[in-house]
């Protein structure tokens, strides 16, 4: 395998199974039908999901590899990860959240980048979605990820919110140097971007 991420994995969770094998180097978006196992292969790369056989390298470093019992913990493999629904901590502000276990200085810095900065003193509560998916972007990023997952982070939001973040996305994901998967089901973000694309059905890539 090669690539700046080299994925193989294999889980059986009840009676779905996944078994996939693949390698890139910049933002590739994984679609497919619902029940394919998108959701699930991401959980699998940070780490939440327990597998049969793996062997993931990310940046030239072995994060799982089954065979030689090396399974390094979601904490320690550096990456990004953007839930469905962003999952910001309610009771912290806009900065407070990106700030959790980075410095102010660097929080700053990332809500300004996504064009967040005017948000920092807001109540993660009061948020609207298009809000809340730029900070839980800028809380992915802070701290220099070697991999950004992003699991249809436009999914839930109005038509408005979805152009202005598919924008945002479309500029600032080549820029980053890193590998990035993106769960979508939506053709236009696919447009948006020059990006490849990985096919999921049944647990399995299409050919």
């Amino acid at each position: 395998m090669s690539g700046a991420l080299a994925v193989e994995v294999a889980l059986q969770r009840g009676t779905f199974s996944l078994d996939v094998t693949f390698a890139i180097e910049r933002p590739t978006f994984l679609r497919g039908p619902n029940g394919a196992g998108k959701s699930t292969l991401l959980r699998a790369i940070l780490g939440l999901e327990s597998l049969a056989r793996g062997h993931i390298v990310l940046a030239q470093r072995t994060i799982v590899d089954t065979q030689r019992g090396v399974d390094l913990p979601p904490e320690d493999r550096n990456i990004g990860w953007v839930p469905q629904g962003a999952a910001l901590f309610p009771h912290l502000t806009a900065l407070g959240n990106v700030a959790f276990g980075a410095s102010l200085e660097d929080a700053r810095a990332m809500l300004d980048r996504v064009g967040a900065s005017h948000l920092v003193d807001r109540s993660a509560r009061v948020l609207s979605g298009g809000e809340r998916q730029r900070i839980a972007l800028a809380r992915a990023l802070v701290r220099r990820p070697a991999l950004l997952l992003l699991d249809e982070p436009l999914s839930a939001l109005d038509s408005s919110a979805r152009a202005e973040l598919r924008a945002l996305l479309a500029m600032m994901l080549p820029e980053l140097a890193i590998p990035c998967l993106v769960v979508t089901h939506d053709a236009a973000d696919i447009a948006a971007l020059d990006a490849l694309v990985i096919e999921l059905d049944g647990g399995r890539v299409r050919p």
